[in-house]
Formats: C-alpha cells, sequence, structure tokens
C-alpha cells in the first residue's frame, strides 16, 4: 500500500490536472483567455502565493514520499488523524473540481474588468460565493492535518491568504462588472458558507 505522503502527492496531483483540463475547458467554450492573473498587477501577491502553495503542495509530499523529511512535525498525529486529513483533503479537492465545472463558461483565473462570466447561482454557488476556494482551503487544511508540520503550516497560510486577497479584489471587479445581479446574489448567499 502506497504511503500517506505519497497518497498526498497523487491527490494534488490529479487535483491540479482536473483543474487545469477544466480551465482548457472553459477557455475553449468561452472563446476567450480565463487566465486573467498578470492583467491587474493587484493581483501579483495572490498569484504568486497560489503558485507557490500549489507546487509545494505537489513537490513536498512527493519528497516526504521518497524519505527526504526536511522538517519534523509539531505533533505525531494518531493514523486514523492521518487518514482523516487525507479525507478532508480529498473531500475539499472534490468540492473545489466540482464548483470549477459547474461554473463552465464563467471560470476565471484571476479577475480583470469587463471579462466577468456571468453570476452562478445554482449548485455549490448556493452554499458560497466562493467553492473553489472553500474546496482549495479544505484541501490543504487536510494536509495540514495529516501532516502537521511547518511546511504544510506554510502551504496552508499562503492558500488562506491567498484566498482572502483574491476575493475582494474579484468582488470588486464582479459588482462593477454584473451590478445588480451580482449585489443580490451576494445578499443571498454567503461569502464562504
Amino acid at each position: 500500500m502506497p504511503s500517506l505522503t505519497l497518497l498526498a502527492a497523487i491527490l494534488m496531483g490529479l487535483y491540479l490536472a482536473a483543474f487545469l483540463a477544466l480551465t482548457a475547458r472553459s477557455a475553449r467554450d468561452a472563446g476567450q483567455p480565463v487566465w486573467l492573473f498578470g492583467r491587474d498587477r493587484r493581483q501579483g501577491l495572490p498569484a504568486l502565493l497560489f503558485r507557490l502553495a500549489f507546487a509545494g503542495g505537489l513537490i513536498y509530499p512527493l519528497l516526504l514520499a521518497f524519505g527526504f523529511a526536511p522538517v519534523a512535525e509539531f505533533a505525531t498525529p494518531p493514523m486514523p488523524l492521518r487518514v482523516a486529513g487525507l479525507f478532508l483533503a480529498l473531500a475539499g479537492a472534490l468540492f473545489a473540481i466540482h464548483a470549477q465545472h459547474h461554473m463552465g463558461v464563467s471560470w476565471r483565473i484571476g479577475s480583470v474588468e469587463g471579462h466577468s462570466g456571468a453570476v452562478v447561482d445554482t449548485g455549490p454557488f448556493r452554499l458560497s460565493r466562493n467553492p473553489v476556494f472553500v474546496g482549495q482551503v479544505a484541501l490543504f487544511a487536510g494536509f495540514f492535518i495529516a501532516r502537521p508540520d511547518i511546511v504544510q503550516f506554510a502551504l496552508a497560510t499562503a492558500v488562506i491568504v491567498a484566498v482572502s486577497l483574491q476575493v475582494r479584489i474579484e468582488e470588486k471587479v464582479l459588482e462593477h462588472d454584473l451590478g445588480a445581479p451580482y449585489r443580490a446574489y451576494a445578499g443571498r448567499v454567503r461569502r464562504w458558507l
């Protein structure tokens, strides 16, 4: 049976593959670029934090799986807690991918005025205005629960900070681009859950 760290690396690899495949599909179906990071300097820090966290989320468990453990854990959780952490990570990944799939042609990575898709208020977007981000935070929180060390803490923190910064930027852009429909949606559905 593969180690839990190898399973974490596989999970992150599958999540990233699904993320990129759905992004390519959305761009094709929308007939326009959906990767908007880099078009607005305010998004430079969140974009960097996302990239570092997801690269680290793939590379770090691979290093651990092959015996390179550069830091010690804060505590040694019992195996059931480690497994529960991986299940939380899996649930987060599945929720994020489901939400991204549900967005269809409205999917964007980053947010720039004049490039917003329509308001999506069905499926997971009835529960949260940001279900992709909720899933991504759960993914990294699960990895931290499975292996509580400074690297996992830093990766999870990077995602949380990136999400917090990015959501505030996106909300302003969506309100500008979509106006009353977005404000009505924001009045009905919470930012997180």
